[in-house]
């Protein structure tokens, strides 16, 4: 059982690591092999619209065929038992290199067809053709310095959760989890802000992280026991 770990933050030790270091605990506890990937490492573009992995007779296979740094990754996400990414939100948005890595991860592993009919045609109302052999539980971290209530308000569900519904389709299995109003420096002195109180903020931080991070922690260890299911 492999569960691999996305990390979309340039930040290896804060609010998106610690939370899907936590997911990554539970999916331990639940038994599986676990990889913490950072992807601000990693050299590589999004999708170049080459259409590869959609010709006829196709070798792709559900893996992007641009062959570079990246590729490896593609590989073992696409042996994965539980795959989950995490993401800061920069302007009601995951970050620029997570979608990039989204846009290789799943268009070669979508297709544009449908489930033939009895007369060997394609109908939109039949179920999407992916190249995948299993479901494979999936979910997407957001964290954010917006608060929860807020969130709501400006429609950042509605916008967010639709990577979410992309996974779904893709991977059979989808969750979203969120960690509202985080602590966003080590030193709020050096930065100019007066929109929100830090003293806030740092209190926000004590009393609901720890319990932002044991969802993550659940929501690992529940990934792996959905997977096993398969």
């Amino acid at each position: 059982m492999k569960a691999i770990f996305i990390n979309g933050s340039p930040r290896k030790n804060k609010n998106t690591a610690k939370m899907l270091e936590s997911a990554m605990l539970g999916a331990q506890e639940a038994g599986a092999e676990t990889e913490l990937v950072h992807l601000y490492d990693i050299q590589f573009a999004g999708c170049k619209s080459c259409f590869a992995c959609k010709l006829k007779n196709s070798k792709c296979n559900g893996v992007c065929a641009i062959k570079d740094d990246l590729r490896p990754l593609l590989e073992r996400c696409r042996k994965a038992d539980v795959l989950v990414l995490g993401s800061p939100v920069y302007y009601s948005y995951p970050t620029g290199v997570i979608r990039s890595f989204m846009e290789r991860l799943m268009f070669p592993i979508g297709t544009y067809m449908y489930e033939s009919t009895e007369n060997g045609e394609g109908h939109e109302g039949g179920k999407h053709v992916v190249l995948r052999d299993k479901v494979i539980p999936t979910a997407m971290i957001f964290t954010m310095n917006c608060p929860e209530g807020y969130m709501k308000q400006i429609g950042y569900t509605t916008l967010l959760e639709e990577n979410t519904k992309v996974m779904e389709d893709i991977f059979g299995y989808a969750e979203t989890l969120y960690a509202c109003n985080t602590y966003q420096f080590n030193d709020y002195s050096k930065y100019d802000f007066n929109l929100f109180s830090e003293e806030d903020k740092r209190r926000y931080r004590d009393e609901h992280f720890p319990i932002d991070l044991e969802n993550a922690r659940q929501l690992g260890k529940r990934l792996v026991e959905k997977a096993k299911e398969q």
